[in-house]
This record gives C-alpha cells, structure tokens and sequence, in this order.
C-alpha cells in the first residue's frame, strides 16, 4: 500500500479522536469552563452538526476543485480548529472550534474513500478503504482513552493541542506524498442531492440510522458523568473504561458486517437494535455497580458501533433500487444521518441530565433504540412485499 494512504489513515485518526475525546472530557470542561453538564454536552452535537452540514454542502461546493487542494484545505481547517479549542478563552469560542472541526470531518471522510481508490490499482480498493478506517477504529480504541487520560492529568486544552499536532503532521505527509494527479470523478450536484432526500425509503434508512445512533448518545455523551457521579469511579479512572469500551467497538464493527454479509443487514440491524435496547435498560440498574457497569459498557460498545456496516450496506442497496444515479451521494447522506443522530442523542440526553437526572439517560435511550428497532422491521416489511409484488 502506498504511503500517501498512511497519511490519510493519520488524518482519520486524528479527526475520530478529536470527534469522540470529548465525552470523557464533558466534566472537565464544565468544571472549568463555570457552564453545566447539558452545556458541555453540547459540545457533541454542535460538533456532529458541523459534520452532517460539511459532509454534503462542501462536498458539493468543492466538487471541481483539485483532490489534493480539498484534502490539505480540510486537515489545515481542522488544525486551526482544534489550536482554536486549545486557546478558547470561553464556552462560545469553543463551540465555534467545534463546529469549524465538524466541517472538516464531514468533507474528509466523503472525499477520502474517492483518494484512497485513487491511490491503488482496482483489485485493491476495499482493502484501501478499510485501512483509511481503520484510523477511525484505532482512534476510539486507543486516541480517546489516551486524549481523556491526557485531559484529566494535564487539562483537556492539552488533549486539543495533541490532536493539533497529529493533524499537523498528517497535513504535512499529505501535502508531500499525495499525488497531485488524482483522478476526479463527476461532481454531485445539489439537484442530485435534492433528488436522493425525496426518496421514502432512503428517507426511511436515514431515519433508522438517526435513531440507532440518538439512542447510544443520549447516553454516551454523559458516561463520564455517569461513572463518576452513579458508579463512583474517580475521574482518573475514566479513560481506562473508554479503552475498554473502545476494543469493544473495534471487535463490534468486525462483527457487525460479518453478520451483515451472512444474514443481511435486515436481519443483523434487528439482532443489534434488539441487543441495544436491553444493554441499554439493563444499564440503568448495572450502572450502580462498578463491576456491572464495566461488563455492561464491554458489550454496549460492541453493538453500539456493530449496526454501521449494516447501515451503510442497506443504504446502498436501497439507493440501487431507487436512486441509482447517486449511490454515492445517498452513502455520503448516510454519513450525515450518523452525526445527526449523535447531534439529537446528546442534545435530547442534555434536556435529560437537566429536567430529571444523568441516571434517566439510559432507559430514554433505550427506548430510541426501540424506536430504531420498529423502523427496521417496518422497512423489512416493505422489502418483502416489493419482492412479492415484482
């Protein structure tokens, strides 16, 4: 494999660390910052906003320019984004930090996949995209822990100067190793883009992955007020926990799209769903034991993460059937549908943690996971009867 994809795959590193760091940083920053739970929640979603709004809008605005400008534009936005956050003199300055780094995300991951194909023959393309991912794994496997370590010993500003500099270095092995002469493929347009939102059942597959992910971050964003506050663990151990619950998003996305490729991503998104909703439930009561909520967070992280081949397959197998001229662009929005689930969890977990307790985040987000779980059955349905009715 070729350097120039070594680079890119540093680049996803830093971006799913920066992304997901924060949650065990919610009580750090709210402590330091003077401003609530639900406040520094926040935070998450403004982030995810950023992301559900760059992924489409810039990807589309930026459709002529040349691959390799795009690319180093985006990592010098997300550096500058995050040296931001490092020096945030307010909350304000840091949501807008937040929010400047979201938009990176979303344009990287919707070009990157196009520039890691670009960079090898035919026969190698998927094994070029899953190693650009695999920094996005290894970034909640090992980035967060460590950048949440890094924020309770030193401060969380420190967590985002690290972040700056692993984007810096990426920017640089990009700007040097990527080829200029990337092969560019047709621009999506907004009409294209207009199109694919018009279609029930993309709509219906952006509704359940909305859902699936809402429910895992109405109560994600606040676990590290959680352990701390219901489990009784002490800040410093919180980093550790988010190392266990990273090997076990890593083992889970494994997993989830072997068992999307043997049963369908039907039938795996209702294992998951279903699977999902008791954890969840089930952590309501465990989280008052430090044992049983470690056990109970082992398995949540690896169905938490497990439905994303599954969604992703679905979406373009339904964009096939009805919107074949921008499969692509359906995939993207699917994207987009992830972070705007993250977006209403943390937001909807804020008004949680603020109107009842930190505790109710769990069973609210099990019952969004239900909701997810119905969708998926619905869509299911609709699939078994156009198959009767061709």
């Amino acid at each position: 494999m070729p350097l120039a994809l070594w680079a890119l795959t540093l680049s996803a590193f830093a971006i799913g660390t920066t992304e997901f760091v924060i949650v065990g940083l919610v009580p750090t920053i709210a402590n330091d910052l003077g401003v609530s739970l639900p406040s520094a929640g926040l935070l998450v979603s403004l982030y995810a906003v950023g992301v559900a709004i760059g992924a489409p809008v810039l990807t589309a605005l930026t459709g002529r320019w040349n691959r390799k400008i795009v690319l180093i534009s985006l990592m010098g936005l997300f550096v500058v984004g995050n040296l931001l956050a490092w020096q945030a003199p307010s909350y304000e300055t840091l949501i807008l930090a937040r929010i400047l780094t979201g938009l990176a995300h979303g344009v990287f991951f919707s070009i990157g996949s196009m520039i890691a194909t670009s960079l090898v023959s035919k026969d190698k393309e998927a094994s070029a995209i899953a190693i650009m991912f695999t920094g996005l794994t290894v970034a909640l496997v090992t980035g967060v822990p460590l950048g949440t370590w890094i924020g309770q010993q030193f401060s969380w500003r420190a967590t985002f100067l690290v972040v700056s500099v692993l984007g810096l270095i990426a920017l640089i092995g990009s700007a040097i190793l990527v080829p200029k002469n990337l092969k560019q493929s047709i621009p999506a347009t907004f009409k294209e883009q207009l199109q694919v939102i018009v279609k029930p059942r993309l709509l219906l597959v952006y509704l359940m992955t909305i859902l699936g992910y809402g429910g895992t971050f109405t109560a994600f964003t606040y676990l590290a007020p959680i352990l701390e506050q219901q489990t009784g663990f002490a800040s410093s151990a919180i980093g550790l926990i988010m190392l266990v619950y990273g090997v076990s998003v890593a083992i889970g996305n494994i997993w989830g799209g072997n068992l999307a490729d043997k049963r369908g991503p039907i039938s795996a998104l209702s294992i998951i769903f279903s699977a999902l909703t008791i954890i969840l439930l089930a952590f309501t009561f465990t989280m008052e034991s430090k044992v049983a909520a470690v056990l109970t967070i082992l398995v949540w992280g690896a169905f938490a993460f497990g439905n994303v081949p599954g969604l992703q397959l679905y979406v373009v197998k339904q964009a096939q059937k009805h919107a074949p001229n921008a499969v692509d662009v359906a995939s993207g929005l699917n994207i987009a549908a992830f972070n705007i689930g993250i977006a209403l969890g943390s937001i909807i977990g804020g008004s949680v943690v603020e109107g009842m307790s930190v505790k109710d985040t769990a069973w609210i987000g099990a019952a969004i996971s239900a909701l997810a779980l119905i969708a998926t059955r619905y869509s299911g349905m609709l699939d078994r009867r156009e198959i009767q009715q061709a």
